[in-house]
C-alpha cells in the first residue's frame, strides 16, 4: 500500500508546474506550442518555461526552440537570442530566457 501511495503522490507532483522562488509573484500562463504544453512564468524581463509531460530523448530535440516560442507567446516580448539557461545542462524540462519587452 505504501508503494501505491508513493506512486500516486509522485504522479501528482509531476503534473504540477511551479516557479522557482525568485519568480514568485510573476504572471503564470499556459500555452501550447506545436502540440506541446508549457507553463510560462513571467516577471520583469525574464521568463521561466516549464515543459509539461514526459518526452523520450529523441522527442526532446525541438524543445528548446519550442520553449523560446512559448516564452514569446505567453509574454508578448521578444526572447533575446542565446539567453536560454537551464539548471542542468541539456535539461528540456525547465529553462529561463531573458526578454526584451520594450
Amino acid at each position: 500500500m505504501r508503494v501505491l501511495t508513493g506512486l500516486i503522490f509522485t504522479l501528482l507532483l509531476a503534473a504540477c508546474a511551479s516557479q522557482s522562488p525568485d519568480m514568485f509573484g510573476g504572471e503564470r500562463r499556459e500555452v501550447v506550442v506545436e502540440g506541446r504544453d508549457f507553463v510560462v512564468f513571467h516577471k520583469a524581463t525574464e521568463a521561466e518555461v516549464v515543459r509539461m509531460g514526459y518526452l523520450g530523448r529523441a522527442q526532446r530535440v525541438d524543445v528548446p526552440a519550442q520553449m523560446a516560442m512559448a516564452a514569446a507567446q505567453a509574454t508578448g516580448c521578444v526572447v533575446i537570442p542565446g539567453s536560454m539557461t537551464t539548471r542542468i545542462p541539456g535539461d528540456s524540462g525547465v529553462a529561463r530566457f531573458d526578454l526584451d519587452c520594450g
